[in-house]
């Protein structure tokens, strides 16, 4: 206790470079938890960007490109599967739900989905969250122009409630393919989810059957007139082909059967996949950057322990004095080297306390933000097992590298003795 008291007046005595020490420590760690915290919630946000889904079915390709046009709406389908194959899934007795999902136009580089009205009743995301309006209303099956917009889309276009825009062929941000014949009114705009969704327009079935009525091959058909927006709502715009479409279960003990019907079903080539199976293969294709910002982020408190190291071994030929004459009350040696651990300690201590600190106070202030952009939730809770033992292997880290100059110290203290050194 004499000496923790003695350190601590010794830091007090080197008040301002023992603050900035223990700021430097405390920015370190605040950025080694925050990276953590956001990791590890971006993994659980990655995971969830579709939830209650159980089976996710498209044309036969691989199981990370069908999740990253179906739900992540990057790149496009080997292949479109026929409607009749979408009615004969969604009739099975083990299938609660089913939800088609149709890609291939955009507007202003946004992704266009058509889809049916149960898709605002059954996708979910996040913590099984539903979709909710922030304005207006969902489409209706029986109203083909109608588009509802995701939060990013309406906020970067800055699109009303009532305004019309017109769809584009393909997904390139500039098209010079446009269909200006039938534009879309805007019904409705959603909250923000932080998912995919934030960037799609949504439109129905039919609406996408309707763009296409009097086109052939993937091009209009020049040469024919024609098909106006009135014509087409005369005509049957039921959808021969869609992209893919969302499967929910009656029982979660029937998937892997349903699954394997699915793929070795003899209708057509089509490819059924767990949700989580395939979220998880993605996010371990990208596992090196994750690796590497954790990394670095150790580098970076790695950093700042040394702060603290140059500090104290720059004080030390200053000291002498100071030992000397704890020497001459009858201080030993070891007495000195143990007060520099002590220091070290109390400076690694408080510096982690302090990042805490820091931490806790960031999240209050981005929680919010990175809610509603990002879909991010970081929780306000305490400390998980593993930040604990980051917390403890940091501060085992800073007496270890306390112990460098406890060392000097011990050496410098029996080569002088009682003498006092200027």
């Amino acid at each position: 206790m004499h000496l923790l008291r003695i350190a601590l007046r010794s830091l007090n005595n080197r008040r301002f470079t023992a603050l900035l020490t223990i700021f430097a420590i405390a920015l370190s760690m605040a950025l080694l938890l925050a990276v953590e915290r956001v990791r590890t919630e971006a993994r659980s946000s990655f995971a969830s960007t579709i939830s209650s889904t159980d089976l996710i079915v498209g044309a036969r390709s691989g199981s990370v490109n069908l999740l990253l046009y179906s739900v992540f709406r990057i790149g496009n389908a080997t292949n479109n599967i026929r409607w009749t194959s979408f009615e004969h899934f969604a009739q099975h007795p083990q299938v609660q739900w089913a939800v088609p999902l149709s890609l291939g136009d955009s507007h202003h580089g946004y992704r266009v989905l058509g889809t049916s009205e149960d898709y605002f009743n059954h996708y979910q995301y996040s913590r099984k969250k539903h979709l909710a309006l922030a304005q207006g209303r969902f489409f209706t099956d029986q109203a083909p122009f109608e588009v509802v917009l995701g939060a990013e889309v309406a906020n970067a276009l800055d699109y009303k409630l009532g305004q019309e825009l017109v769809l584009a062929h393909g997904v390139a941000t500039v098209s010079l393919v446009k269909h200006d014949d039938k534009p879309f009114t805007v019904v409705g705009i959603l909250q923000r989810t932080g998912t995919p969704v934030d960037h799609t327009l949504h439109i129905a079935l039919a609406g996408m059957e309707a763009l296409h009525i009097d086109w052939q091959h993937g091009a209009p058909a020049y040469g024919r007139q024609k098909i106006s927006a009135e014509q087409a709502l005369q005509m049957d715009l039921q959808p021969k082909e869609i992209t893919a479409m969302l499967v929910g279960l009656k029982s979660r003990m029937a998937t892997f059967a349903v699954q394997r019907e699915i793929n070795q079903w003899r209708g057509e080539p089509l490819l059924a996949i767990l949700p989580g199976v395939a979220l998880q293969e993605l996010w371990s294709l990208m596992g090196t950057a994750e690796k590497a910002l954790f990394v670095v982020s150790l580098f970076v408190v790695l950093t700042g322990l040394i702060g603290m190291l140059t500090a104290i071994l720059t004080s030390l030929n200053e000291r002498r004095r100071e030992m000397a004459i704890l020497r001459s009350v009858g201080a030993r040696p070891w007495h000195i080297a143990s007060l520099l651990i002590l220091e070290a300690f109390t400076l690694a201590f408080v510096g982690i306390l302090a990042g805490v600190a820091f931490l806790y106070l960031g999240i209050a202030i981005a929680q919010a933000p990175l809610q509603s952009h990002y879909g991010l939730h970081l929780a306000f809770s305490a400390p998980t097992v593993h930040e604990w033992q980051l917390l403890g292997a940091v501060l085992a880290v800073g007496v270890l590298i306390g112990a460098i100059p406890a060392w000097r110290a011990y050496r410098q203290s029996l080569a002088d003795g009682l003498n006092i050194r200027l």
